[in-house]
């Protein structure tokens, strides 16, 4: 799953195609891991296995169950196992979105503000990309300030659920669509430049990154935008 590397006498630094095949390889598995996402999602929402939990108690399994995922896929990264662990860990990320996308359906404009979130979420994706292949500036400073904005967002999320605002809620969704769509733009960055050779890791980042970015475009569409019944 690593790109073998060439040495330059400096340190290893992987060659323009290497770094190409990283990041096509990745986009793939990117691609790849929508589709446990939406299964899980649509098992989700089918048989309202998410709707069983409390705010508190969904927090608990969502936390546990990611942790417990990406440790394995960071021991498996290496291996033939790699891809099917991530993609179980998406299945598993479909499953826990399941029960917002079960609120958003309950909108009378519920499907269309699940496709503007996707189209929202793709759009992102591609301004962030566009910029990190034209870029010449070292990012590698940025990751610094986007862990302590994510572990700050982390911690007000976590108050939020048993706290119950409003206003928190979509303060928590606006900030967490810029800090993720700064961590797409570093991620990719990385693998451009050849900070990244593992496509494994590469998609996780990013498939992360897109998440929490369609996530909290759904939450603000379905507070500001949704049409009750």
């Amino acid at each position: 799953m690593n790109e073998p590397i060439q040495n330059y006498g400096y340190g290893y630094v992987p060659s323009a195609a290497q770094r190409n095949r990283v990041l096509r390889n990745t986009y793939w598995l990117l691609a790849l891991s929508m589709l446990p996402t939406v299964l899980g999602a649509w098992i989700g929402v089918q048989t309202g296995l998410a709707t069983h939990f409390t705010g508190g108690m969904s927090m608990i399994v969502f936390l546990g169950g990611a942790f417990a995922f990406m440790f394995a896929i960071e021991r498996t990264k290496n291996s033939a196992a790699g891809v099917p662990v991530l993609l179980g860990f998406t299945f598993f990320m479909g499953l826990m979105l399941s029960r917002l996308i079960a609120m958003i359906l309950g909108f009378r404009n519920g499907p269309e503000l699940i496709m503007t979130a996707f189209g929202g979420t793709a759009g992102v994706f591609f301004v962030m990309a566009s910029v990190a292949t034209v870029i010449k500036r070292d990012l590698s400073g940025l990751g610094k300030w986007l862990f302590v904005g994510a572990l700050a967002l982390m911690i007000g999320s976590i108050i939020n659920v048993f706290v119950g605002s409003g206003p928190g809620m979509l303060v928590i969704s606006v900030l967490a669509i810029m800090i993720f769509s700064g961590y797409m733009l570093f991620d990719l960055k990385q693998v451009i430049d050849g900070g990244e050779t593992n496509y494994i890791s590469a998609t996780l980042a990013l498939y992360l990154d897109a998440f929490n970015v369609f996530q909290s475009l759904l939450v603000l569409l379905g507070v500001l935008g949704g049409d009750r019944e």
